[in-house]
């Protein structure tokens, strides 16, 4: 699963920044980021942060979105906010047919950018977090599913997104051991090609239906890096700061990755 990111703004604006478009970078700096939770050092998606995501209606320039999905058929916000945790994550395999989700995966699917995540490694009765990165520290583009909201009441608008994930690799299956869990998992992850599928493939298409499938797969072996951090519940959690992703060492923690 994908609960906890870490988003900056550099991160977030990648994509943005591959037409260099001076003007652009400022106005999305100016007029959508003082309206994100970024930057998001430590955010969880039960919190439902804000931030950018990029659709097919604009590629290059990002839209400001809820973490946790609220499909455009729920009637009021009761349901919504009963919805609203289950749909922090999508599971990759089953999006065609899941009732939250299929409509998204037809035609709004979109592209989050994060510094890294966050999984927990369960030994002995503790939960121990990793924060998980690209070993140059590049930006980690992840697959979304995207939504707009009208809410009937107040009329307003919610824009809001889901991770798309997959089963996990061999190292994320050695850090998301959770025992209550079916199977481990992690973000379905994509390089900058197979980002352009994802944005702009047809699923309508059979053969690119099938392209998009074949997206929904565990990341490359030795392609991540990963260290435990500070603990990110309880008491002793430091909160959204710059520090959270520093390495942490556990005397109790044995895992070999």
């Amino acid at each position: 699963m994908c609960y906890d990111i870490k988003a900056s703004l550099e991160s977030q604006l990648k994509r943005a920044k591959r037409n260099n478009d001076v003007a652009a970078i400022l106005e999305i700096e100016q007029k959508l980021a003082p309206y994100t939770d970024l930057p998001a050092h430590h955010k969880s998606g039960f919190a439902h942060p804000k931030l950018l995501i990029y659709t097919a209606q604009d590629p290059f320039k990002p839209i400001i979105a809820h973490w946790g999905l609220i499909p455009h058929w729920v009637k009021d916000s009761v349901l919504k906010n009963k919805l609203w945790n289950s749909t922090i994550n999508a599971r990759g395999e089953t999006i065609a047919e899941k009732p939250s989700f299929r409509d998204a995966f037809k035609s709004k699917r979109c592209l989050v950018y994060v510094d890294g995540f966050f999984e927990h490694h369960h030994q002995d009765g503790e939960a121990y977090p990793f924060f998980i990165y690209n070993p140059d520290q590049s930006p980690i583009c992840m697959a979304g599913l995207w939504s707009e909201w009208t809410d009937r009441q107040s009329g307003e608008v919610w824009t809001s997104f889901s991770l798309v994930t997959t089963k996990a690799n061999a190292m994320m299956a050695k850090i998301h051991n959770n025992p209550k869990a079916k199977e481990a998992r992690m973000p379905v992850l994509l390089n900058e090609k197979e980002a352009e599928v994802w944005l702009h493939a047809d699923p309508r298409n059979p053969e690119q239906k099938e392209t998009l499938d074949g997206l929904i797969r565990p990341w490359k072996e030795g392609e991540l890096n990963a260290h435990p951090v500070a603990k990110l519940r309880g008491k002793s959690y430091p909160g959204n700061v710059p520090e959270i992703t520093e390495p942490f060492q556990y005397e109790a923690l044995n895992l070999a990755l």
